[in-house]
């Protein structure tokens, strides 16, 4: 990789039209860009996009002495990035890894508070005024934390914390700390380092919050169990081992309760990889008719054996996108107490007719109108006819009401 020499500088072009300057001096590198001049910690410890351009990530992690880079996280006004603190942030479990032997601690729903030696920032980099007395004893390494009143009192914490008279209100307030970005270490000796400097802190406003090794899936349900009953927001857990890195990381899983459903199996996707030439996922419709995959908590003799078309399945998510599908769907088992729905395609301009004790139901697709008819068997029953803007929307239609109707007990006559 090049690099700039004692007092040498170099032009670089950023996003407009007027180039970056890089350089050396005295072994501090310095540039001229907005993302390197807003960072809010000593000029010896920034970085830049430029500047692990021109020397390498490798070169610039060694100089900052194991601290990463700061990442990117917003635009300025003039299009240029502006660095927040480089911050890890946490990817959401998928109901399906193995966490034994991670490190478990309660989910707060408080503010992410960045501590860089001086001063309280935000993951965008906006400052908390805290009042002096409030941080003082601090360290000057970093700390990661969070800005803490209680369970259930996160909008209370917000409208504290964004003051900015630093007022006395801020003693309802503590800060929670959970890692030392700074420090290159495996997550252990982090928190051993933050337990052991903890007592010379002397301030009374912070904490170092507690962990526990997670046993077994068992032992984590109880202990989410346990924290939800409190209030509490969920878990999070840290891969044991791992490092501080900035940006999201699959090291750093927050876990949060798990919902139960049901969806009718209306296709096979095969597996890649390791599951080639087998189940890699169903696909499944809610019977709102809203489509998505499940691809995780099949065991290998289910994906060698897929759940059949047309079967309906439990599936377990954590909350649902706005667009309404389920995130994070995991497979649970089949339902062995309901009739398969039959899922064909429709004969064009002939009804499909399903029944339920004395009852009649029919559903035919022409084109773009779906026509239902209904009633008592044995009877002409009522008819309706809907158009619609395009035959997609027709068939969604008709796939939607045929999956109500299975759902309610009614089983297709041939």
């Amino acid at each position: 990789m090049p690099d700039l020499a004692d007092g040498e500088s170099v032009e670089v072009q950023g996003s407009g039209s007027k180039p970056y300057v890089l350089k050396n001096t005295g072994g501090v590198y310095a540039c001229t860009c907005p993302a390197w001049r807003n960072q809010s910690v000593g000029i010896e410890r920034r970085t830049c996009k430029h500047l692990r351009k021109l020397r390498g990530d490798a070169a610039e992690e060694a100089r900052l002495g194991g601290a990463l880079p700061a990442k990117p996280v917003k635009a300025a006004a003039d299009g240029e990035e502006v660095a927040g603190p480089p911050v890890l942030l946490a990817e959401s479990w998928d109901n399906a890894q193995n966490l034994a032997g991670w490190w478990m601690s309660e989910k707060l729903d408080g503010v992410r508070a960045y501590w860089d030696g001086k001063q309280f920032l935000s993951r965008q980099g906006n400052l908390y005024h805290a009042p002096d007395w409030f941080t003082q004893g601090l360290p000057d390494t970093p700390l990661d934390g969070e800005l803490w009143i209680g369970r259930k009192q996160f909008q209370r914490t917000v409208s504290i914390v964004r003051r900015q008279d630093k007022n006395e209100l801020w003693k309802e307030v503590r800060f929670l700390v959970f890692d030392a970005p700074g420090r290159a270490e495996p997550f252990e000796d982090r928190l051993q380092f933050l337990k052991a400097s903890f007592p010379g802190w002397q301030n009374s406003y912070t904490e170092v919050l507690a962990h526990a090794a997670c046993h077994d899936t068992e032992h984590l349900r109880a202990e989410l169990k346990r924290i939800e009953t409190l209030g509490g927001e969920g878990l999070m857990l840290r891969q044991p081992g791992s490092k501080y890195v900035a940006g999201r990381s699959s090291t750093l899983l927050k876990v949060k309760s798990f919902l139960d459903a049901e969806a009718v199996v209306t296709g096979h996707e095969p597996g890649k990889g390791k599951h080639a030439g087998r189940l890699g996922a169903v696909t499944v419709k809610l019977p709102n008719g809203k489509a998505f995959s499940v691809g995780t908590g099949f065991s290998d003799h289910e994906r060698a054996n897929p759940p059949p078309i047309g079967t309906t399945i439990t599936f377990r998510y954590q909350e649902l996108s706005d667009g309404g599908i389920p995130r994070f769907p995991s497979f649970l088992r089949v339902r062995t107490d309901t009739a398969p729905v039959i899922v064909v395609a429709p004969p064009t301009g002939g009804p499909r007719r399903f029944e339920v004790d004395e009852k009649f139901w029919e559903v035919a697709l022409v084109g773009t109108t779906v026509t239902t008819r209904w009633g008592k068997i044995g009877t002409a029953g009522q008819e309706k006819a809907k158009e619609f803007a395009s035959e997609e929307k027709a068939r969604k239609e008709y796939d939607k009401l045929i999956v109500e109707k299975t759902g309610k007990g009614y089983a297709p006559v041939s």
